[in-house]
């Protein structure tokens, strides 16, 4: 089901599936750029057993780190509605950016300038070679919707995120809300 087309800031919501694929299984990607070339995304509501300060120690803030997707893991990224704090930063959408100057966003965490409705850390990201998602979209394997919390997205961690889009969609969807997340264990 192609609901929109794709563009920046508009949400992917993971169709349902018995299949698990371990990346983005019940995922909602926030996509951060979409054109000719490709498509980035971050994965919103898949959190790591980490804060910022475990793998950046000067930082002094216990911000979630979140997992944005299987592409460069061992590189950090970041989404915000701060862009009058962060020089450097490049606007999705609503009010979203994505990255920007990191030593002032460490040095506005340290200060406690910059709260957790503020930023969201990702270790990877999510990524499209051109027309793939395209491709994708053909196949079922996402549902394209608007992003209606616009910059207050950030603040969206609950890992129910997904329950709740599939909920908000209704009809065939709504029988996948309860569904356990590994059909073998039900």
């Amino acid at each position: 089901m192609i609901s929109l087309r794709p563009k920046k800031g508009h949400l992917l919501i993971a169709e349902p599936s018995t299949i698990g694929d371990l990346s983005f299984n019940r995922s909602v990607i926030l996509l951060a750029d979409h054109n000719d070339e490709g498509s980035v995304g971050f994965i919103l509501n898949k959190p790591l057993g980490y804060t910022i300060h475990d793998l950046i120690p000067e930082i002094k803030g216990s911000f979630k780190i979140y997992n944005g997707g299987p592409v460069e893991q061992d590189n950090l990224y970041f989404i915000h509605n701060v862009p009058e704090l962060i020089p450097g930063s490049i606007e999705i959408s609503n009010g979203i950016y994505w990255g920007g100057d990191f030593e002032s966003t460490k040095e506005l965490i340290n200060k406690g300038l910059i709260k957790k409705n503020n930023i969201r850390f990702f270790l990877g990201y999510s990524g499209w070679e051109a027309h793939q998602l395209e491709d994708e979209l053909e196949e079922n394997s996402w549902i394209v919707t608007e992003n209606s919390y616009e910059n207050k997205i950030i603040g969206k961690s609950s890992t129910s995120f997904w329950k709740e889009k599939i909920m908000e969609l209704g009809g065939e969807y709504l029988i996948w809300s309860n569904a356990p997340e590994n059909p073998t264990l039900n």
